[in-house]
């Protein structure tokens, strides 16, 4: 029995090799992203898949001969065609609890880097400056704003509890949470198109899905206030690159911090990275050791509970049962 691990970012399998040799199975891995052609040459005799940032879509999954699961490397599984999966018979688990501490915290670090200025000033005094690197009006307090929180799964509440504490005025919109959860929170549910029209800054914590791929584009930031931040922290086809860069060139949106982007890597040609108001990292905010742990851990012994025929939690498809 070989379980088959597509990517992965880690330096080594070391962790989960401990975990699959010692359930009596056996490892095979590609540490870099292939091309979808080239992945059915490792994963068609697999018995589990465990798969990071890897493109497993219909015709990978087509050529799983003996695959009981997919697992995906965390909380998305946008890289996995799920209704295919689904048509052959595998479950796809993902693993929706290990970060969301570490999200949530760079949410805030990334609203109060925007609102504050941090990394700004500091370029400014290290390039041998001294004084406010920029316009009065770009350091603004919290408590004074309204914060739009998009989706209000397990990070955005965290979020939500977060921003509690600076006293500012929390909108939420999210289509399939309760409005009696989100008033318990401290928040106020909206539409969508209110959170646009009312927040001052404005960070995603959504699935990427039809519904919302592309959900801030030219149309919807029109419709926010001059001046907004926008953050994100979910996925980069949340938004429209080009719209979002040229509402920054034209100073509609503020500022914006970007853990996420679409394509990614960020080509390094692109003019985003060439703008001060804007702080950018490279979708490292689940990192933290314990996390890194929690989650390697989770997807080989989901992996391994999959070949051995035991009912699989976080299963995002509908499979309920392994195929035989």
């Amino acid at each position: 029995m070989q379980i088959v691990v597509t990517d992965y970012t880690f330096p080594d399998l070391g962790v989960e090799e401990s975990l699959i040799t010692a359930a009596g199975f056996r490892l095979n891995a590609w540490k870099e992203k292939k091309s979808a052609a080239e992945l059915p040459a490792l994963v068609s005799e697999a018995d589990a898949v465990i798969t990071q940032f890897a493109p497993v879509n219909a015709d990978v999954i087509r050529s799983m001969k003996r695959a009981k699961v997919i697992v995906r490397y965390g909380i998305g599984v946008d890289n996995v065609d799920l209704a295919v999966a689904k048509e052959c018979g595998i479950p796809v688990c993902n693993v929706p609890d290990y970060c969301i501490d570490e999200v949530a915290d760079h949410t805030l670090a990334f609203l109060l880097g925007t609102t504050r200025q941090v990394a700004t000033s500091s370029n400014y005094v290290k390039g041998g400056r001294w004084g406010l690197a920029t316009p009065l009006d770009r350091i603004q307090v919290l408590k004074n704003m309204t914060v739009g929180v998009v989706g209000f799964g397990r990070i955005g509440r965290e979020v939500v509890s977060r921003l509690r504490a600076f006293k500012c005025r929390i909108l939420v919109s999210d289509p399939i949470a309760a409005a009696a959860d989100i008033t318990a929170s401290g928040a106020v549910p909206v539409s969508l198109s209110e959170l646009l029209a009312q927040s001052d800054a404005i960070t995603l914590h959504c699935p990427s899905t039809a519904d919302t791929r592309g959900m801030l584009n030219s149309e919807s930031l029109a419709l926010t206030k001059p001046g907004v931040i926008v953050i994100n922290l979910a996925r980069g086809d949340l938004i429209d690159p080009s719209a979002l860069t040229a509402s920054l060139q034209s100073g509609h949106v503020s500022a914006a911090a970007l853990d996420v982007f679409n394509p990614e890597p960020i080509p390094a040609d692109h003019p985003i990275l060439k703008m001060d108001n804007v702080i950018v990292a490279s979708h490292i905010a689940s990192v933290s050791v314990t996390a890194v742990r929690k989650l390697r851990e989770t997807a080989a012994n989901l992996a391994i509970m999959a070949i051995k025929g035991q009912p699989l939690p976080n299963v995002v498809n509908g499979v309920t049962k392994a195929r035989s």
